[in-house]
């Protein structure tokens, strides 16, 4: 749906809504008021089941107003997947577009308290909502009636806690990763990672088309929307309409995933080239690998503005590359981040040197500690003297460039051969007519496991599975060529671009009765 603010507005916009800061604070406040009202008290979780809405902001700036954690919930999730994320996180209430709360009253502990707030137009429009589902549920109390009510909070003010994430369980149930309140000193050591990593400075012009139930696109869009002249938020991102709201709002600052470049790339030359984006500084991108074809064709086209961080909701940006990194060594997630440490840790527990691959561990003492919430056991299992990983491969070149190689829990074991399947993705996505693609390993009685490519192919595209394989016979060893090959018109994924590789990875483990 189009936005069509006035050009150089200025505020929080989506659509053709625009609030003012002040409006989103004075309701921030009037929220928080109502929720101290049912009960929430620092320390307590509220959860919010919202698409990218002006209405996600106010409630998490007032849950955290608060002292309490908002948690974020990913709208994609099946009602049982909600119900554990309010259970585990212990959330109080949940506040939620009206449409996405249909049939959860039954299914979420008894007590939480669900407040329905009706989907706002471009919403509503962009994703075909039934009229019939925008009202509140029987079970559900109406959010703007609800607030009517409530008077602003007047307590004192408290010490702010991150967000609690939960992490995106592509690899299983997710885990909420709860950050404790960070002190002053922590404040300003974040605040000053921000402005380097994201380029959010006083009086930006932001522009927000990841999903803000994400931990980066959350963080970015909480930071902005406090922070500068304007926000503009999309519902859902269009390429077109992406380089239109640019041109027209003169944003200097995005933060985007590397799937959003692809399909802005598609576009006709004719389209591209006739939106001015010269008032772009800083395109910020994370979250998914970014192919080194497509990154350079972006600053080729955007000028070197495009920068990325490497890390997890857990470890927080501990690499940071700007586009002359990204031009000088293609791959590279750029060099360590002021006040980040990485060890590189091999199989044997030694810490490994320049050019040896092993396990990222990283740290950031400035920051503040975290947990997984109900879950400290697994916050040990990835520890290792202070330092966490998130399962990533990779190693630092004598130059002290950062690479990642794969996801070890991705790693397949094929006839006792290590086997990362990053390296076979690298060569399939140069493949002409490749889109994306997926490989990871399924069941095999001789060799225990065996490679599987799934391959999505570009529109209009016509791939030949055995071309490709003999393609991939140059470029690869023979036992890294995937003994099995399919092609999907579409992978599954989140909106942050990651491809939901257990999608397709479980259910040949199912249907074997193992899980490796």
């Amino acid at each position: 749906m189009a936005t069509s603010i006035s050009p150089l507005a200025k505020g929080i916009v989506s659509g053709h809504r625009r609030k003012t800061q002040d409006e989103v604070n004075d309701r921030s406040r009037l929220i928080a008021g109502g929720l101290a009202a049912l009960g929430v008290r620092q320390g307590d979780s509220v959860g919010i089941l919202m698409r990218n809405d002006i209405a996600f902001l106010e409630a998490a700036y007032a849950v955290m107003t608060l002292g309490a954690y908002a948690v974020p919930i990913n709208w994609h999730f099946k009602s049982d997947e909600i119900a554990y994320v309010v259970g585990d996180s212990g959330a109080r209430v949940l506040i939620g577009h009206a449409d996405l709360l249909h049939g959860l009253a039954g299914v979420v502990p008894a007590g939480v308290t669900l407040l329905s707030l009706t989907p706002p137009p471009e919403i509503v429009t962009t994703y075909r909502i039934d009229s019939a589902l925008c009202s509140a549920a029987p079970g559900t109390i109406d959010f703007d009636g609800w607030l009517a009510r409530q008077t602003p909070y007047d307590g004192p003010a408290l010490p702010q806690p991150q967000n609690m994430i939960y992490t995106s369980g592509t690899t299983g149930h997710p885990k909420g990763v709860k950050r404790y309140a960070p002190t002053p000193e922590q404040t300003a050591s974040m605040e000053a990672m921000r402005a380097l990593i994201y380029g959010l400075k006083p009086g930006v012009r932001a522009l927000l088309p990841g999903p803000l139930y994400h931990s980066a696109p959350n963080a970015f869009g909480l930071r902005a929307g406090r922070l500068g002249d304007l926000l503009v938020i999309m519902p859902r991102f269009d390429a077109e309409e992406f380089l239109r709201i640019i041109d027209e709002q003169k944003i200097d600052n995005v933060f985007m995933v590397p799937t959003m470049f692809t399909r802005l790339l598609k576009l006709p030359e004719s389209v591209r080239k006739s939106y001015d984006v010269s008032s772009l500084r800083h395109i910020i991108h994370a979250a998914a690998p970014c192919p080194a074809d497509v990154k350079r064709a972006m600053i080729e086209w955007f000028g070197p503005v495009i920068f990325e961080f490497y890390g997890s909701t857990e470890s927080g940006a501990v690499t940071f590359a700007n586009s002359e990194d990204a031009l000088k060594k293609p791959g590279t997630v750029g060099k360590i981040s002021p006040g980040a440490e990485l060890r590189f840790i091999g199989d044997d527990g030694r810490i490994l040197p320049q050019g040896e691959i092993g396990e990222i561990y990283s740290r950031i003492a400035a920051n503040p500690d975290f947990t997984y919430h109900n879950k400290p056991e697994k916050r040990t299992e990835i520890d290792r003297d202070g330092f966490i990983t998130s399962g990533d491969v990779g190693y630092i070149d004598a130059d002290g460039y950062v690479f990642i190689c794969d996801r070890k829990r991705d790693m397949v074991i094929s006839g006792g051969v290590n086997i990362y399947p990053a390296e076979i993705e690298a060569v399939l996505h140069g493949l002409s007519g490749v889109h994306d693609c997926a490989v990871f390993g399924i069941p095999d009685e001789e060799f225990g496991e065996a490679l599987m490519a799934v391959v999505e192919p570009l529109p209009d595209a016509k791939l030949d599975v055995a071309a490709i394989r003999e393609q991939l016979k140059l470029a690869l060893a023979g036992y890294k060529v995937p003994k099995h090959i399919e092609v999907q018109q579409s992978l599954p994924r989140e909106d942050s671009g990651k491809i939901f590789k257990r999608r397709l990875r479980d259910p040949y483990w199912q249907r074997a009765g193992r899980n490796i």
